[in-house]
C-alpha cells in the first residue's frame, strides 16, 4: 500500500496515529478539506491584478505598424478593437479587426491575472493562422507596464517557434501601445507596434 509521510500510521488507510481516534482523524480531514476550500476560492477571484486590465476596456481605434526588416520603414494600417470582461471579471477578451497584407482579418486576444502563479497571462488567435499565440509575464510601475513573452510559430521561417516579447504601456485613460519584439533576431529588434485610442 502507498504510504502516507503526513500520517504516522502504519497506513493511511488502516491505521490511525497513535492516540487520535475516527472522530479526531475526521474533524481534522474537514478542517483540511474546508482550508482547502478556502484557498481555491480565494485564488478564483478576481482581485489586484485583474484590476489592472480595467484601463482596457471600451472600444479603441488603433493604428498599426510592423516592420518587415529591422531598420526598414514600417508598413502602416488601422484597426479597431472592443475590449470586454468575460468569465464574471476573470478574463479580458479582445476583439480585433484589422488588416494583414492587404486583407481584413480578425483575431481575439484573452487575457488575465493568475492568481496563483501572480502573472499575467494571455493567448491570441486569428482568422489567418491555425496557432496560439501564448504568453506569460510580469507588470511592473504598478502594472501600467506589462511585459510578456512566448513562443510564436512564424510560417515564413523554418527554425519552427520565434521567441517574442510583448510589452503593454498604458500612456494616459484613453491611450495605450503594444509592442512586440523578435528575440531571436535580438532583444529590441521590433516587429510591430500598435497604438490604441480610445474612440
Amino acid at each position: 500500500m502507498k504510504r502516507n509521510y503526513e500520517d504516522t500510521g502504519t497506513t493511511a488507510t488502516m491505521n490511525p496515529p497513535q492516540g487520535v481516534s475516527d472522530g479526531d482523524r475526521s474533524g481534522k480531514s474537514d478542517a483540511n478539506k474546508e482550508g482547502m476550500m478556502k484557498k481555491a476560492e480565494a485564488a478564483g477571484k478576481p482581485g489586484p491584478g485583474h484590476a489592472a486590465l480595467e484601463h482596457y476596456l471600451g472600444n479603441w481605434k488603433a493604428e498599426v505598424k510592423c516592420w518587415m526588416e529591422p531598420g526598414g520603414p514600417p508598413n502602416v494600417s488601422h484597426a479597431t478593437a472592443k475590449m470586454s470582461w468575460t468569465m464574471s471579471g476573470r478574463f479580458l477578451e479582445e476583439d480585433f479587426h484589422g488588416e494583414m497584407m492587404g486583407k481584413p482579418f480578425r483575431g481575439r486576444t484573452l487575457m488575465g491575472y493568475d492568481n496563483i502563479k501572480q502573472t499575467f497571462n494571455s493567448v491570441w488567435v486569428s482568422d489567418i493562422q491555425t496557432s496560439m499565440f501564448v504568453t506569460e509575464g510580469k507588470g511592473e510601475n504598478d502594472n501600467k507596464v506589462i511585459t510578456l513573452r512566448g513562443m510564436a510559430s512564424c510560417p515564413m521561417r523554418e527554425r519552427g517557434d520565434i521567441p517574442m516579447k510583448l510589452v503593454l504601456r498604458v500612456i494616459s485613460p484613453d491611450k495605450h501601445t503594444f509592442e512586440m519584439f523578435d528575440e531571436s533576431q535580438g532583444k529590441s529588434t521590433r516587429t510591430m507596434e500598435i497604438t490604441y485610442i480610445r474612440a
